[in-house]
């Protein structure tokens, strides 16, 4: 007889388990965007809304928050109620890098978050402005050369894999840039296309809009092997240093504890997408890869870039206070 509740018991919390599955969502999901709108994450999380709302008539709230090199958004979505109503398009910067730069940050990438479903990943560029005298990758080096602490580079802010990726490429030439600080891609963006730095280091992503236009010249991108959006720009490994990959990546994560039927929901919906040929197109118009991964291998991928980048950081002498 003492058996029969606990059945009960059981079986009430597996229909509502099915319920929650079946009538998910019952309400505006909120997004976090931990950057200001037109940067890279910022487009990617946009494209991901709109595509599953096409799809599945889902109303999904992208809600910017920059600042901190992406951690305050981070943070405003550690602090969100594990409902399954409100995530965040996290990247490699902010959840992996940031809390090695940071003191103090109140959540830890792999305790407080789950990770629901890796979006893309992209490599990052070296561009400069159409105008500019810099015509390729030598030209810097040999200008950094000449007169070191001189040519100077713009990026989304202190501590970034991007401003990371800049800082070994300083280490692999052999040179010493002057590094420009921004609040974000776009800022940085426009004082390079403004020529007020000398170049730009940035996600594809974000400055895939003003290549396309011919406004910005890239130079190089920092990944093994080039970008299926840009096959005519070389790596920095191909222009001279071999074994050089820095990239990011953008994927989607809850507070810890979310619904994991939620979690699997929306992980199989964000694959769907990603296997679909205008997605696919889409993604790499804006300079990105997608890449597609059970919650399981993304959880993996996070706990162990987590771990390497606190070697990177160490290494780079980046810290903020």
């Amino acid at each position: 007889m003492l058996f029969r509740p606990f059945v009960r018991a059981l079986a009430i919390g597996l229909i509502a388990t099915a319920t929650q599955a079946q009538t998910y969502p019952a309400k505006p999901i909120r997004m976090v965007i931990p950057f200001p709108p037109g940067g890279g994450t910022d487009i990617l999380s946009r494209l991901v809304a709109q595509k599953l709302t096409d799809a599945h008539q889902w109303n999904i709230v992208p809600d910017n928050k920059p600042g901190a090199g992406g951690t305050l958004g981070i943070t405003e979505a550690a602090r969100g109620k594990p409902d399954g109503y409100e995530m965040v398009m996290g990247q490699k910067d902010n959840l992996v890098v940031g809390p090695w730069l940071y003191k103090n940050l109140p959540w830890n990438p792999v305790k407080d978050f789950t990770p629901v479903a890796h979006v893309a990943w992209a490599p990052v560029i070296i561009a400069t402005s159409a105008n500019s005298k810099y015509k390729t990758l030598a030209d810097v080096i040999a200008a950094a050369k000449a007169a070191p602490d001189t040519v100077t580079y713009g990026s989304p802010g202190n501590g970034t894999t991007i401003h990371l990726a800049g800082d070994q490429f300083e280490k692999a030439a052999g040179i010493r840039l002057r590094h420009v600080p921004y609040k974000g891609s776009n800022p940085a963006m426009m004082d390079a296309l403004a020529g007020n730095v000398d170049l730009l280091v940035s996600s594809v992503p974000s400055a895939m809009g003003q290549i396309k236009a011919g406004k910005l010249r890239p130079l190089a991108v920092t990944s093994a092997q080039r970008s299926s959006s840009l096959p005519d720009v070389p790596t920095v490994a191909e222009s001279g240093f071999k074994g050089f990959d820095m990239s990011t990546w953008y994927g989607l994560l809850m507070p810890a504890g979310a619904p994991q039927p939620v979690v699997k929901q929306i992980n199989g919906a964000v694959n769907e997408l990603l296997a679909r040929p205008d997605v696919k197109k889409a993604i790499h118009d804006q300079g990105a890869e997608p890449l597609a991964l059970s919650p399981e291998a993304f959880a993996r991928k996070l706990q162990d870039d987590y771990q390497t980048a606190e070697k990177i950081v160490r290494d780079a002498g980046v810290k903020i206070e």
